[in-house]
């Protein structure tokens, strides 16, 4: 079937714009003729006006023929014939609006040459005018690949009957047949739309919550319950199938409905708390962990009996005053090149240490020999031995009375009815922590021994409260069992 004819069989109508060369006049008249049209001499009631775009003529014939009351004539330019033949099919006017054409622009961004005289065409064969303004245009066409294009369609959000499109849009209007301009899309701006109210809390929520805090945390007095963790905790369980129900509410949310009913939630926890009767500390609470591992002590080493050390034979060293022995300054210069074995019985001499620590070696010098030895030097070096004056080369004088006082209180046995001093009293206070210190005194003060006071403290942890502890009990025991005059 021809294209130039409906779906009657009748012919299509044309009218040539008379100023046109005679030869395309011609060419035109043939090519219509041949696809089954109708070439008029007058401007027909329905059909296609053939122009030439942009000459006088075809203003005047627009001024003139143009109407709203015949919606079904066109004007196309003459160029309109060999795209209908090329395309097979008669290309229909789509890009018109009232008998108007639409105005388009085509925008810079398009920099193609070849590209714009193509969609130029094409677009004034569909009935739209691609020479318009930018700020007159209805539709700007522009190039999708640059960043121009999303400023573009920033600027013509705020008018409503202005919209920016691909320049393959025309195209899929062609074979659509249609003008459909690209649809807007609601984004969601976030929060809530008004009127529209959130998701509201049920009692099985409730419910569900104050099962979790009784679970967590059963008393309250722990403390924790308006913490986030808590509650991120929660939130965290998603995933369980048992726990679906805290996706209804973000943690804050719980957190929140919580705290803002907090009597009447803690009402329903001690409920739930009073039929399971957990203990604090059970396994599954909040703020609970498993408690570390001790390691085992490793066990001291302690040296034989029968091994003397080295400071057991050293002239005057400060474990030996007070004992009947050396007290002596320094070495004994001399002695410290002597290889000598000393007999494992050594230390219990009354009187005599030796310098330096026992050395293997073949030498075998017994006790008679060394004095021997050293009273054949001469009395320059002489040892001490027994409660003997010190020798002239330690440079020690004789003891002031006071020094020699202090010996024999060191020495002098404790009375029975006499406090005896531990070695943990021996310590100067000032070396002590502050702790021990009053610990120390709290015992003093009360007749207590330290390991008691040191006991109750370290349950309690509160100093005044050990004082005032041991304090009651002293009087109680004053009063119950007084003391014989």
């Amino acid at each position: 079937m021809p294209i130039f004819q409906d779906a009657n069989g009748l012919a299509v109508k044309f009218f040539i714009q008379k100023d046109l060369a005679q030869e395309i006049q011609a060419e035109l008249c043939e090519t219509i003729t041949s696809l089954g049209g109708r070439v008029e001499t007058k401007v027909p009631r329905q059909g296609y006006i053939l122009v030439q775009t942009g000459t006088a003529e075809e203003e005047r014939l627009r001024l003139c023929w143009s109407s709203p009351d015949r919606p079904e004539r066109y004007f196309v330019p003459y160029t309109y014939v060999e795209a209908c033949k090329i395309a097979g099919m008669v290309l229909k006017q789509i890009f018109v609006d009232k008998g108007a054409p639409i105005p388009m622009h085509i925008h810079p961004s398009i920099a193609n040459v070849n590209a714009r005289n193509a969609l130029s065409q094409r677009i004034m064969h569909s009935g739209g005018d691609p020479y318009a303004s930018a700020q007159l245009a209805r539709v700007i066409l522009a190039d999708p690949n640059t960043e121009v294009f999303q400023h573009l369609i920033k600027v013509s959000q705020g008018q409503p009957d202005k919209y920016v499109e691909s320049y393959l849009w025309v195209k899929k209007c062609v074979e659509k047949g249609a003008v459909v301009y690209t649809p807007l899309v609601y984004k969601n701006p976030g929060g809530r739309r008004p009127g529209e109210e959130r998701t509201q809390f049920t009692e099985e929520d409730e419910l569900h919550l104050a099962t979790w805090i009784a679970t967590k945390i059963p008393y309250k007095e722990t403390g924790g319950r308006t913490g986030n963790k808590l509650y991120q905790q929660l939130c965290e369980l998603n995933a369980d199938p048992e726990y679906a129900w805290v996706t209804r509410h973000t943690w804050q949310s719980w957190r929140e409905r919580y705290k803002k009913n907090t009597v009447r939630f803690d009402t329903l926890i001690s409920t739930l708390v009073a039929q399971k009767k957990p203990l604090p500390g059970d396994k599954g609470q909040y703020g609970y962990v498993r408690q570390a591992e001790e390691k085992p002590k490793k066990p001291r080493k302690t040296k034989p009996k029968s091994e003397a050390t080295y400071d057991e034979f050293i002239v005057g060293s400060s474990k030996l005053e007070g004992m009947g022995v050396f007290s002596g300054a320094g070495p004994v210069p001399g002695l410290g090149e002597m290889e000598m074995e000393v007999p494992g019985d050594m230390h219990e001499l009354p009187g005599m240490m030796y310098e330096g620590p026992p050395r293997a070696g073949p030498s075998m010098v017994n006790a008679s020999e060394a004095e021997e030895e050293m009273d054949e030097e001469g009395s320059e070096w002489a040892v001490r031995v027994g409660h003997a004056p010190p020798p002239l080369w330690s440079g020690v004088q004789k003891r002031s009375a006071s020094e020699e006082g202090d010996c024999e209180t060191a020495t002098k046995r404790p009375r029975p009815d006499e406090p005896t001093s531990s070695p943990q009293t021996d310590v100067k206070a000032s070396d002590m922590h502050v702790l021990d210190q009053g610990i120390r005194e709290i015992a003093t003060d009360f007749r207590f021994t330290v390991e008691e006071v040191q006991a109750y403290y370290d349950r309690c942890g509160e100093m005044g409260r050990t004082r005032e502890r041991f304090k009651a009990m002293r009087s109680v025991l004053t009063l119950r069992f007084p003391e014989d005059e």
